[in-house]
């Protein structure tokens, strides 16, 4: 694996924190997310069958004032195959000024809403079609990143980071700077008893410059899942520029969530130039929106519906497709660090060419179990 001056820097604020600082015992949490899934989908995250998805063993230490460290380490296992990933390893500062903090290592992207969000902390079974189509499900890759919370009246976050772009491809760029992204968010209250936030993003994809483009292959990608490959987090569908904007607001009586809340969310993803022949007609996108009801302390419900439209280049020649998905889900909660979830899911083949989603399905069943040890962080908003 290459060495880039970009993963270098990373690397070396992570160990000299560690290797300076005054160890106590860390946070330690397992989270182990268990189902059973009817049948394969189109774009699906997990596979038909039992199985685990995104299991994760965390170590979190902070190291005085200064700086905090944590460690994610993944296991994702079917019937067919197992898996294990690193997918956090990062230091983050505690005490620089102007509400600015510092992340080097390997951590999750601020871009979108749920993106930075752990998978296990999520209302349904799978990210949404756009995130499992243009980010492999969840974007985490090598880099610094800069966050920066502004002195206003709104909640207002800014973020600026680099990556060696590894992970959103799945390839060696060769570039030290792969992927570079910039995203804002706002937020605040309506009244006391609603709130809301949204928020822009901008991804900027070099790894496309340095001759990988996205032919979109479909022999390889029906190969890719005959074999059970279910795990992979590469994007199936890429280009040089990422556009994503989102949307969220929430209600809860005098804003005590605990036994009643409702929460609608949106997203919007544009992503351009999917290869060099590409002109501006030619470009993917996907969207979603979804509402999800507490409507007793330890139940909840929800819908949600999506849709994308992808661009298959073959050379200077494109062929549309187009994918919807509904998903209906209801949640028991036994305790705050259980959820037993079950999932109706339909999927809809709009336009396809040669079978490019040839693992569609009308109905899918799945059941998930989210048990959690340990301490955990704060859900974001």
């Amino acid at each position: 694996m290459k060495s880039t001056l970009l993963r270098t820097l990373s690397l070396a604020v992570f160990v000299a924190g560690t290797a300076q600082a005054e160890l106590s015992a860390p946070d330690i949490s397992l989270t182990i997310d268990a189902y059973h899934k009817s049948t394969d989908t189109a774009l699906g995250g997990r596979t038909e069958g039992w199985g685990l998805s995104h299991t994760e063993l965390a170590l979190k230490q902070q190291f005085g004032n200064l700086m905090s460290g944590k460690l994610t380490a993944v296991m994702e296992a079917n019937e067919e195959e197992t898996d294990f990933s690193i997918e956090e390893a990062y230091l983050q500062t505690l005490s620089l000024p102007a509400g600015m903090t510092l992340r080097g290592g390997r951590f999750l992207s601020d871009i979108g809403y749920l993106n930075g969000q752990h998978p296990h902390a999520d209302s349904f079974v799978e990210r949404p079609l756009l995130y499992r189509a243009f980010l492999g499900g969840h974007y985490y890759d090598d880099g610094l990143g800069l966050s920066l919370v502004m002195p206003t009246d709104l909640y207002w976050r800014i973020s600026a980071e680099a990556f060696d772009g590894d992970q959103l491809s799945e390839t060696d760029s060769g570039r030290t700077v792969g992927t570079w992204a910039l995203s804002t968010s706002l937020g605040g209250d309506l009244s006391d008893s609603q709130s809301w936030q949204a928020g822009f993003s901008y991804l900027r994809n070099r790894t496309l410059e340095a001759g990988e483009h996205d032919e979109h292959d479909h022999h390889d990608h029906h190969d890719h899942e005959e074999e059970g490959h279910g795990h992979s987090h590469g994007a199936e569908y890429t280009g040089k520029h990422m556009y994503l904007a989102d949307l969220v607001w929430k209600w809860a009586p005098q804003g005590n969530n605990r036994n009643q809340q409702l929460t609608l969310s949106a997203e919007y993803a544009r992503v351009t130039d999917p290869n060099e022949y590409a002109s501006s007609q030619e470009y993917h996108e996907g969207w979603y929106g979804s509402a999800v009801y507490r409507f007793a302390p330890q139940w909840s419900a929800g819908l949600r519906h999506g849709r994308i439209d992808v661009q298959m280049g073959h050379d200077d020649h494109f062929h549309e497709g187009a994918l919807e998905e509904t998903a209906v889900m209801l949640a028991w909660n036994p305790s705050h660090t259980q959820t037993l979830r079950l999932q109706y899911t339909h999927q809809n083949v709009l336009q396809d060419w040669d079978d490019t989603f040839d693992a569609a399905a009308d109905d899918v069943l799945t059941l998930q179990y989210i048990i959690s040890f340990g301490a955990h962080d704060a859900h974001s908003f």
